[in-house]
């Protein structure tokens, strides 16, 4: 029941189904599932493997973190009350964290976690080109996390490595056509918004999933078709993004387009809220403004378009070491499973794939206010989810013990299920 509750929590989170139907609006999904997980999991903690004190450290450091956003909202020099009100939605995705550690302990639960994040943002990109075509870059189309342009493209931009797992893995054409499909329209649907953080994200996210799909995965159609789709997909939607990319080495003078006109103003106030950001650090290096307090700070309501600095000078200069050690942790987590030489092909994929994304999000946080964003921490829950299950697989089959499955490919229940060949 716990399991399911987070299960449900998740697809809440991903889907939306409150764009989809519009009488879901008035229930806080988000709220009754997130509650009923962790009623759930406390009742039935003694039952779980895994309890609170074998949560990681980078657990620990999410949590201080929020708790560094907490007092910095309670003592902000801008809007206490707004910034308290945002650190408590933003607490959610620590016991979310927690619960998807605690409860994912097996690859079944964790295909299934992972799977309606893949298998929601395809259907949420195609909500957003339905509803939205007519709409510029897709702005404020659906609700929540998918609102802003911006999100929107980082969310599809951490997603589609996710998907191309699943579309790797399953023996259904029709499945496989299912997910080449959904991957084109997030293609489409982040060409559509014209964010440039989301590109940049998309194009590292990219490279790294080919370095290890294509190149090492000898599958190097996967390298030629995701060129072609980059290259058409340019062409038939992505002028306004091409616009805005040539607006940042233009003179005002050469610019020829409205959206050339928006770019370049947009590229301009960029660079002043970096310099306002850096000079809030400056003033606040402790603590910060608070939460959600920089828009105002700004004094043009906008915010720093660079996730390092907004936490920065949001929650000052402990919560931006907090903020880098957990997501170095993640690749610390990454580091040691891809050393293992006993890792089912599966798994190969997954954490190639998780790889992908966080080095994506990294670069692309240097673009992109997405400090705040729920799918680059899930990123790192599944990577500590997974080193999690291989240690407990060593402990079980330590010498002496009866082998038990998931590890060496030729034992893992997975190897026959997803048909993947030994040279992945």
């Amino acid at each position: 029941m716990p399991f399911f509750w987070l299960s449900a929590f998740y697809f809440v989170y991903c889907a939306r189904p409150e764009d989809w139907f519009g009488g879901f609006a008035i229930l806080p999904l988000a709220k009754i599932s997130g509650l009923a997980a962790v009623l759930s999991f406390l009742f039935a903690s003694r039952k779980g493997r895994r309890k609170l004190r074998d949560l990681p450290v980078e657990s620990h450091l999410l949590l201080a973190m929020i708790v560094i956003l907490l007092i910095s909202s309670v003592l902000s020099p801008v809007w206490k009350a707004g910034a308290l009100t945002f650190t408590l939605d933003f607490a959610k995705v620590w016991i979310i964290w927690a619960l998807t550690f605690l409860l994912v302990t097996d690859l079944s639960k964790f295909r299934r976690i992972v799977f309606i994040q893949a298998g929601s943002v395809p259907l949420v990109s195609l909500l957003s080109i339905v509803k939205g075509h007519s709409r510029v870059r897709l702005d404020g189309v659906l609700g929540g996390i998918y609102s802003n342009s911006n999100d929107l493209a980082c969310a599809i931009a951490l997603s589609i490595p996710l998907c191309l797992v699943f579309f790797l893995t399953t023996k259904s054409n029709f499945r496989k056509l299912l997910w080449a499909s959904g991957m084109l329209v997030m293609s489409a649907a982040l060409f559509m918004t014209a964010s440039r953080g989301g590109l940049i994200t998309l194009v590292f996210t990219g490279a790294i999933c080919m370095w290890h799909f294509g190149v090492r995965g000898k599958r190097f159609y996967l390298i030629v078709i995701s060129g072609i789709v980059g290259v058409v997909l340019l062409l038939v939607a992505g002028q306004t993004m091409q616009d805005r990319f040539a607006s940042m080495w233009s003179q005002r003078s050469d610019l020829r387009t409205r959206e050339q006109y928006r770019a370049h103003d947009s590229f301009e106030q960029r660079q002043f809220l970096i310099d306002q950001a850096l000079e809030a650090v400056k003033e606040h290096p402790i603590l910060g403004l608070g939460p959600r307090n920089f828009e105002t700070y700004s004094t043009v309501w906008l915010e720093v378009h660079m996730a390092y600095l907004q936490i920065g000078a949001e929650g000052g200069i402990p919560s931006l070491i907090l903020f880098l050690l957990f997501f170095f942790c993640g690749f610390k987590n990454l580091r040691k499973l891809m050393k293992r030489k006993d890792l089912n092909p599966e798994m190969k994929l997954f954490t190639g794939a998780l790889q992908s994304l966080l080095v994506g999000f990294s670069i692309g946080a240097l673009f992109a206010p997405e400090a705040y964003q729920f799918f680059p921490y899930f990123a790192v829950s599944y990577t500590s989810v997974l080193l999690a299950y291989v240690r407990e697989n060593d402990r079980v089959n330590a010498p002496g013990k009866p082998l038990t499955p998931g590890l060496t490919p030729s034992m893992s229940p997975t190897y026959a299920e997803v048909g993947v060949p030994v040279n992945t």
